[in-house]
């Protein structure tokens, strides 16, 4: 579901609100102009370019920001766009210039976030935040999360983890076999509710 509001997968029914008023995403594209952000399951499949810079993986949506009228890009903007990036997110790397390959699980997490936070994205889907980072980093990103709803932006996490949702949520809905199974109030919620909803349809 959340490829496809994003417009990484076709749309085969429904319709997306945004702020009371129907979008068409068609594309990532479409997504990204109406001010969505995606940070995918598997960070290094679709979120990073592994090889490349923390500068280069930040920057990588947002060349339409920091591209002069010659069509250059600005290099000295991208650095420090990314080092301020790097300062709020205290995203721990030796320099902007550090190829993300080298940098750990919860460091990579936070450069995809930087990527998005640069493009000023005003909803965020986090699908699988907090896999293969330690318990340190998990306790990290679940601070971020906090701060950037604080901001008043939008933030859908997606996640297997009942405690993590339990523990980061607002307001929960399952699913199961691609239907909304249940939707509760965290304060309402426990994990024998929530896996009640969860296998409604199996069995």
């Amino acid at each position: 579901m959340a490829r496809a509001v994003f417009g990484a997968d076709p749309i085969k029914s429904g319709k997306i609100f945004l702020e009371g008023k129907e979008i068409k995403i068609r594309s990532t594209v479409d997504a990204v102009k109406h001010g969505i952000g995606y940070l995918a399951e598997d960070r290094k499949k679709f979120g990073l370019i592994l090889q490349e810079s923390v500068t280069d993986n930040t920057v990588l949506p947002n060349y339409h920001k920091l591209t002069g009228a010659l069509g250059i890009v600005n290099r000295r903007q991208c650095r420090k766009e990314t080092e301020r990036y790097v300062d709020m997110l205290e995203i721990k790397t030796p320099g902007v210039s550090q190829i993300v390959k080298n940098l750990s699980g919860g460091n990579q997490q936070k450069v995809v976030i930087a990527k998005w936070l640069l493009r000023d994205c005003q909803i965020l889907i986090f699908d699988e935040p907090t896999r293969g980072i330690d318990v340190g980093a998990k306790s990290e990103i679940y601070r971020l999360l906090k701060e950037l709803s604080d901001q008043g932006k939008s933030i859908l996490v997606i996640s297997s983890e009942l405690e993590e949702v339990l523990r980061i949520s607002d307001r929960i809905v399952t699913m199961c076999e691609g239907r909304v199974t249940g939707v509760v109030n965290t304060n309402e919620a426990s994990q024998e509710i929530l896996m009640n909803y969860a296998t409604a349809h199996l069995g």
